[in-house]
């Protein structure tokens, strides 16, 4: 079993910078990290490697220093990994991205020989974008089921079975089979540190390089080209007002602070 793995490098910290000009994120002088929740699905990926001995595999797209996190994805534990890196791919939405990345485990399962026996793993959403669109994208090109919300995930006798979040506290079990997309949540495990030994063995692989050509992409499918966004402007709202602490029993509290909304036109 080949199990995909799609990996974001994300901006390591709690509120993104916007530049005005670009409407773009700032990412310089900012650390980089592994986006949170894709950190569960490469743990995932681990323990199914341990279990039934598939082969893992890591893909990102990104600038040339996504290699970082790829690095950290192979000292944890991951075979091998992929960074998609071209300027045709700059400026893409979540669909020219998620093309991009169905092309690219397409090329991978043609290389393999493989065809209906892997997974593809993604995090639910990213920490800067936060769509939770990419995912759930990237199984209609691949034209695979696809369980989304992911809490805790099984194989048993050929069979995915998966316990998905849904409304509230309700939890929906879901049974398919291979080839299929699953995106993780948090709950799902505790993703492992790299040790030392991974750590100086990541650097002794390969992180393999992907252009457009190497992927047999069209240039007006990927990129800003092939996205159909169009942002007109983002920004951090502003805080407004101040901070009103209530005092008093709590019908007292509950009564000023219907006062409050409704003095806002709140309610």
């Amino acid at each position: 079993m080949k199990i995909f793995v799609c990996i974001k490098q994300v901006p390591g910290v709690s509120e993104v910078k916007i530049d005005p000009e670009t409407n773009t994120l700032v990412r310089e002088g900012i650390p980089s990290i592994i986006n949170p929740m894709d950190k569960n699905g490469i743990e995932l990926a681990l323990e199914l490697k341990e279990k039934y001995g598939a082969e893992t595999i890591g893909i990102s797209m990104g600038p040339p220093q996504a290699e970082e996190a790829l690095r950290e994805a192979l000292a944890m534990g991951l075979d091998e990994t992929y960074l998609l890196t071209d300027r045709a791919f700059a400026g893409a939405d979540t669909l020219a991205t998620s093309h991009t990345l169905s092309l690219a485990i397409k090329k991978l399962l043609e290389n393999y020989g493989e065809r209906d026996n892997y997974l593809v793993i993604c995090g639910t959403q990213a920490i800067d974008g936060d769509t939770a669109q990419v995912g759930p994208e990237v199984a209609e090109e691949l034209g695979i089921p696809q369980i989304t919300y992911v809490q805790k995930f099984e194989i048993r006798d050929d069979k995915v079975i998966v316990e998905r979040a849904f409304r509230g506290e309700e939890v929906v079990i879901i049974e398919t089979k291979l080839p299929v997309l699953v995106s993780v949540l948090r709950d799902l495990n505790e993703p492992r540190y790299p040790t030392l030994d991974g750590i100086v063995d990541s650097y002794e692989k390969e992180v393999k390089y992907l252009n457009h050509e190497d992927i047999e992409a069209v240039k007006k499918n990927i990129g800003l080209v092939g996205s159909q966004t169009e942002v007109w402007r983002i920004f951090v709202p502003k805080r407004k007002g101040e901070h009103i602490i209530l005092e008093g029993s709590i019908e007292e509290r509950v009564s000023e602070l219907c006062q409050k909304l409704k003095e806002d036109k709140l309610i």
